[in-house]
């Protein structure tokens, strides 16, 4: 198993509390120090992020569709792929000091907007910038990022990859790269225009419902990736979690399998989808999830060692358990997405886990919660 750093060291949620358990992130998501951090980690394997096209044809790093500053008394918005480079760069922190610089907000779940504040800051960036300054032992996972309310014409859609692709061939030399994207046409134009680098479909695995009846379960995700010659899938870790077989499928297609997703913060969780025969996993709380991975393949879950690397973790499923424990544990998986609610109505994720001995002979049972979207 392979871990990623979550758009660097995870994502900021505006409005987290400091140190919760997802979206407090230190370092500002998306940026070359966030980048940077994640590649001192030598047991992170690749950082996640999102790319889009700037007006004037730039590809840049940043996730939300639209951009918010404060003016006189008033919020502006803007919707990042109207703008140019020179407007996009002039949001937050400057490199120059000479420059002034817009302040960043962000738009929290509950439709606040709040100033989007980091304990470490850091300029945006455009995605030459992370080739040219990131380690380049450090994998790229470059989600192709597409507004979910737009009709892209094909040729849109063509000129954006296009653009991408040129950086990308332009400055990637032999550092690891793999693209992913929500947007089906998105992913089979990629896989179209070149073949060096593999193209995997991100799905939501059947958490959530959309108008294109291609990305409603995980089934779906394998057709689309088989009907376009895809190289494997990265799906919300729920949706592998209480569809074990889901694994299975994706094994027998011959595809890559990763997930995302809050429940990737919780190491037992990663631990199940270990045993499980998931690939990959791409985490907010970079360094205990890395470090907890790199001892799974030491026989010690939740005991990992700073600094050790991931490859060679993989251990044959009955090296720790049973298959008789391991069916047990996935019997418990539906308790995983069992909803309950705060006073406040935030929901949360109620995990239990059962954790076992390696001889079965002792077992404890555990809780713990998480913040969903």
């Amino acid at each position: 198993m392979v871990v990623g750093g979550h758009r660097g060291m995870g994502m900021n949620a505006v409005g987290a509390p400091p140190g919760a358990r997802f979206g407090a992130a230190r370092e500002r998501e998306n940026t070359l120090l966030s980048f940077g951090r994640a590649a001192a980690h030598a047991a992170v394997a690749f950082v996640e992020f999102d790319v889009q096209v700037t007006k004037d044809g730039c590809p840049i790093i940043f996730h939300d569709d639209f951009i918010l500053t404060q003016g006189t008394g008033a919020v502006y918005e803007r919707r990042v792929t109207d703008l140019l480079l020179e407007d996009f760069l002039s949001y937050g922190p400057q490199k120059e000091s000479c420059k002034v610089s817009k302040p960043l907000l962000r738009r929290a779940g509950d439709g606040r907007v709040l100033n989007w504040t980091t304990e470490d800051d850091d300029s945006l960036c455009t995605l030459q910038e992370a080739f040219q300054r990131v380690s380049p032992r450090l994998g790229f996972n470059i989600e192709l990022k597409f507004d979910d309310s737009i009709m892209y014409h094909r040729k849109d859609l063509q000129c954006a990859l296009k653009a991408v692709l040129q950086v990308v061939f332009e400055h990637a030399r032999n550092r690891p790269v793999f693209f992913s994207s929500f947007h089906p046409d998105a992913a089979q134009m990629m896989r179209e225009l070149q073949s060096l680098y593999p193209v995997l479909f991100l799905t939501e695995g059947g958490t959530s419902k959309h108008h294109d009846p291609r990305r409603n379960s995980f089934d779906d995700a394998v057709r689309v990736c088989l009907e376009y010659d895809l190289h494997g899938i990265v799906s919300e870790a729920r949706g592998v979690l209480k569809n074990p077989s889901a694994v299975a499928r994706a094994q027998e297609s011959n595809l890559a399998l990763l997930t995302y997703g809050q429940l990737n913060n919780v190491w037992e969780a990663v631990y199940i989808q270990y045993l499980m025969g998931v690939h990959g996993v791409i985490v907010d709380r970079v360094e205990e999830i890395s470090d907890a991975v790199a001892g799974f393949g030491l026989g010690k879950p939740g005991l990992g060692r700073g600094g050790a690397g991931v490859d060679g973790a993989k251990t044959h499923q009955a090296e720790a358990f049973s298959q008789q424990q391991l069916g047990f544990l996935l019997r418990l998986i539906p308790e995983l997405i069992e909803q309950r609610h705060r006073k406040d109505g935030t929901p949360y994720v109620t995990s239990q886990f059962l954790t076992l001995e390696a001889d079965g002979k002792n077992s404890s049972l555990g809780s713990t919660l998480v913040p969903t979207d």
